[in-house]
């Protein structure tokens, strides 16, 4: 038995979509993908991220009948990343190699043909590393999912948020603009996430030290330094509810573990002086921001409570830690 795609068949697809207490909107999200992947060799695999709510039973149940998808559990909830990770390694049936690895979140809609055209697209580009879908909510409105890499510039303007600053670095944000066109970006929101077989191999899967957030950021950072670029392909549609299984449009104060995955990127991605570095930028603009509330109150804006207080905090531990 092979475990590696044959080369003479049509390009294989690996869809993924984790669970995490919807089992509902999972299985629209399953019914959307199924469609989507008409005419397309592959499969489905739904992971359960140990809700321990009845969702897996609920799943199983709801999908027994339907051959091109498996219901696994994950055994535990290890976060966005080693949840996909464990579909991602479980393959297709028989532990055969796709050629590629399509992450859905379970709160997104594919169009029936999002799917072909992201494989269509990576199959003209055979360089391209990682293609992502354009992003819309149920009201056809589009969701920011293209971005830059984040760095001390980025930080310091996403503090200030004053027009000086953010006219001065508008092309140093990590919010991009949606393009107009398919092409190259930095990285990709996750809801809709195509990988190339290649880039597993190479550059790995999620790094499972994330538990939630910059963990796609990190994987297209990992994949754009081993010659992997990712590409926004306007044309694959998907529908995106959003925050569904995180909560964070109900956040009113942050949780710790999006500051562990924030200092973790910036530790990765240039060592512990730069996560200090791009830390201190943000503060920085941070006091720029509040002399800016002093003579414009009115439109100082408001903002998670204590983050500043929290990000500080966090970062001194990280540094001094507590022995």
């Amino acid at each position: 038995m092979t475990n590696v795609p044959d080369p003479d068949q049509p390009p294989t697809v690996l869809t993924v979509i984790l669970n995490w207490r919807t089992a509902e909107m999972t299985l629209r999200s399953v019914d959307a993908a199924d469609v989507a992947m008409q005419g397309i060799a592959g499969g489905i695999v739904v992971v359960d991220n140990d809700s321990g709510d009845g969702s897996f039973e609920r799943m199983s149940e709801a999908l027994r009948d339907r051959p091109r998808i498996r219901v696994v559990q994950s055994g535990r909830n290890g976060g966005f990343g080693a949840g996909n990770n464990v579909g991602i390694r479980l393959g297709l049936p028989g532990g055969v190699r796709p050629d590629y690895v399509y992450i859905l979140n379970s709160d997104a809609f594919p169009a029936p043909d999002a799917i072909r055209l992201l494989r269509d697209y990576m199959e003209r580009h055979p360089k391209v590393g990682l293609a992502g879908s354009y992003i819309h909510g149920p009201d056809g409105e589009p969701h920011t999912t293209c971005f830059r890499f984040p760095s001390a510039a980025s930080e310091f303007e996403a503090a200030a948020r004053t027009g000086p600053v953010s006219r001065v670095l508008a092309k140093r944000t990590v919010r991009m603009d949606l393009p107009e066109v398919s092409g190259p970006v930095d990285w990709l929101a996750g809801a809709s996430l195509m990988i190339r077989e290649a880039v597993v191999r190479s550059v790995g899967t999620f790094d499972e030290a994330f538990f939630l957030y910059f963990e796609e950021t990190d994987l297209c950072r990992r994949a754009a330094e081993g010659g992997w670029p990712t590409h926004f392909v306007r044309e694959s549609r998907v529908e995106h509810i959003g925050s569904v299984s995180t909560g964070m449009k109900d956040w009113r104060r942050v949780p710790g573990y999006w500051f562990d995955s924030r200092w973790l990127y910036f530790r990765k991605a240039g060592g512990t002086g730069r996560a200090i570095g791009v830390t201190l930028a943000y503060l920085a603009g941070a006091m720029i921001r509040q002399l800016r509330r002093v003579f414009q109150p009115s439109g100082s804006g408001g903002g998670p409570e204590r983050f500043l207080r929290d990000l500080t905090g966090h970062a001194v531990r990280q540094v001094f830690g507590s022995r």
